[in-house]
């Protein structure tokens, strides 16, 4: 699986909280969580995930265990995040519904052009390309299949 999108740079410790407010999840209307993804950290930060890949600190998706932080991200536009380590659960959360994940210690440049193929076991940026640890094959399958539930229905 092949993407690519514009660098938004975050900080470590970014939490599910931050990523969704909980004052959000009294509604199940993607839309209103893709318009007020982040909202907390930088009010002006959600119209420009659109095709954007997150680059951020380690311990991404921190926090509560809600399966929303990942679909609002997913809804924004998000193409990926790349982070160092994220935390277990929001990893699956994201690879269920379908958004990459890459572990990576790859360096910010706002707004750089970020390339990655996770069969391929790259990320590029700024015309230098590092080697990342690839995902299973069958996450590797799930994603291409646009999420779990997706990959499933795919085998009845």
């Amino acid at each position: 699986m092949r993407g690519r999108g514009i660098a938004v740079c975050l900080p470590a410790d970014i939490d599910t909280d931050v990523i969704i407010a909980g004052r959000y999840l009294r509604t199940k209307d993607y839309d209103v969580w893709a318009t007020h993804v982040f909202e907390d950290l930088d009010p002006l930060l959600a119209p420009r995930l659109k095709g954007a890949v997150i680059v951020a600190g380690k311990n991404f998706g921190c926090g509560s265990s809600r399966e929303q932080a990942a679909l609002a991200l997913r809804e924004a536009g998000v193409v990926a995040v790349i982070a160092p380590s994220f935390a277990r659960i929001f990893f699956r959360n994201a690879i269920n519904i379908g958004l990459p994940l890459i572990e990576s210690d790859l360096t910010c440049g706002e707004g750089s052009t970020i390339e990655f193929d996770l069969s391929g076991g790259w990320v590029e940026s700024r015309g230098k390309r590092y080697t990342i640890c690839p995902l299973s094959p069958r996450m590797q399958e799930i994603l291409m299949a646009g999420g779990l539930v997706k990959y499933w229905r795919a085998r009845r």
